[in-house]
């Protein structure tokens, strides 16, 4: 159950987090460059999430991936 509620958790973070990214991608048409573009995303919070999100999605499936592993290790075909 704790899982599939990091699951979502992850989605949810890491969805928004990238929404940011394509609202901030705006400030290159503003003459940003790319390493200045860069810096000001590292620098915001709402963008952090898109990293955090994708960390909760891989805590999450990391524990699905050992079960299946001592699943199929226990089947004989």
């Amino acid at each position: 159950m704790l899982r599939v509620l990091f699951l979502i958790l992850g989605i949810l973070c890491s969805s928004v987090g990238l929404m940011f990214f394509i609202l901030y991608l705006n400030l290159l048409t503003l003459g940003y460059s790319f390493l200045n573009l860069v810096h000001f995303i590292i620098s915001r919070g709402e963008c952090l999430l898109f990293f955090f999100g994708i960390l909760l999605i891989i805590i999450s499936w990391k524990g699905a991936v050992i079960c299946e592993l001592l699943l199929r290790s226990r089947t004989k075909f």
